[in-house]
């Protein structure tokens, strides 16, 4: 059976090489990123999931607010290579999409429905991947290649402060997109009676 979901899924892959050689504008590509949280599913409709969507200088200047957190923490010998995979792996793209899920949006479905409050953080959390998911494939299927990183909380502070961050926005993922300068490697995959079950 053909489909065009799992097609496209298939296309979603973690794409390190990455350039600015994209054929969308900046203004398509907010679009369609844009859309892509605006249409994934949420629990109770709630819509918590946030974005900080960077090009250009911003982008620059998110990668190098990676490495010089990074550097506070991290040995000078780790950090050569560290700075290495940042400049070549995401600062060479051609955006960024940093993830969030707003904390006053569960706080208040806490309050709300009591029954369910030790789920909605969970919930939360799931909203977003479903978000990261949408976002990264739909830029697959463009042809635009991303990876999803996880630098928080060590860049937590210094983000807020130079995009002046809602305090209830919690930083989850980000997301370095650009054209695709080196395809990615065939994925392996583990067999399926050890994932599924299947009841007839």
């Amino acid at each position: 059976m053909e489909n065009p979901v799992i097609k496209n899924l298939k296309e979603r892959r973690s794409i390190y090489s990455i350039g600015k050689d994209v054929s969308h504008s900046q203004d398509e590509l907010t679009a369609l990123i844009q859309d892509a949280i605006k249409y994934s599913p949420s629990s109770f409709n709630s819509q918590s999931s946030r974005a900080l969507i960077l090009f250009g200088e911003n982008h620059h200047k998110l990668w190098d607010t990676v490495k010089a957190e990074l550097s506070k923490i991290v040995s000078a010998e780790a950090m050569e290579a560290t700075t290495a995979k940042i400049d070549n792996c995401f600062r060479s793209g051609f955006g960024t999409v940093l993830f969030f899920e707003d904390s006053d949006v569960v706080t208040k479905l806490e309050k709300e429905f009591p029954l369910y409050a030790d789920n909605f953080r969970i919930w939360s959390e799931q909203s977003g991947g479903m978000a990261q998911l949408s976002v990264w494939t739909a830029l697959a299927t463009e042809k635009v290649g991303a990876t999803l990183q996880h630098y928080n909380p060590v860049i937590d502070e210094a983000v807020a402060s130079e995009w002046n961050i809602p305090a209830s926005w919690i930083l989850r993922a980000q997301m370095p997109f650009g054209s695709i300068e080196q395809e990615a490697q065939e994925k392996a995959f583990m067999d399926d009676s050890q994932r599924f079950i299947v009841c007839k």
